[in-house]
């Protein structure tokens, strides 16, 4: 068995969480479980957690949908930048982010430099089918979701390509998602 790599089920989690000195920061599109698979990691490497969206929220005390609708996606994002750069001043353990903040160079700058960028991947399909649960999408109300999706997806993946780790995001249970981006981790620091 020389060569091959642990299971992920055989991490160490305790050491390779002892080796993370910078927050781990998800980054990927709307639906690729971002929110979800930062719980599950976070407490698997027994850090905090902290939703980049919803401490906009709590900031802006409005929804996304309602900042975009009376203040337009720019002045939107200038707030998310700011936010993501008080998190990230902070030191929550694992941040994750909204799908376009990752878009935004001086965002990208900042994680890049000050933390472990994940980008997590996943299929347009499965993308489609997550995002169909919620309706507070303000990027998929006016049109076809999985025309736009695979538009983001184009758009956004030369950004997202530029994160220190990519884990692809499959449509099964996101603790194997955490334990892969821990694995992924473990192997690039």
């Amino acid at each position: 068995m020389s060569g091959a790599s642990p299971s992920p089920h055989d991490l160490d989690l305790p050491a390779i969480a002892a080796r993370i000195t910078r927050p781990v920061v998800l980054v990927g599109l709307m639906g690729a479980g971002k929110s979800t698979v930062g719980r599950k990691l976070a407490n698997l490497l027994g850090r905090d957690f902290v939703d980049a969206d919803e401490a906009i929220v709590e900031a802006a005390q409005r929804s996304i949908p309602e900042i975009f609708e009376t203040f337009g996606e720019a002045y939107f994002r200038d707030g998310e930048r700011r936010v993501i750069a008080r998190l990230m001043d902070e030191e929550h353990g694992v941040i994750a982010t909204g799908g376009g903040a990752f878009v935004d160079p001086s965002t990208r700058a900042q994680i890049l430099d000050r933390g472990i960028a994940v980008w997590i991947d996943c299929d347009i399909d499965t993308l489609v089918e997550r995002t169909a649960r919620r309706g507070n999408r303000p990027l998929l109300q006016n049109g076809n979701p999985r025309e736009i999706l695979t538009r983001l997806a184009a758009e956004r993946g030369p950004f997202y390509s530029q994160a220190h780790i990519r884990v692809v995001s499959e449509n099964g249970p996101h603790a194997d998602t955490a334990r892969a981006i821990i694995e992924a981790i473990d192997q690039w620091l």
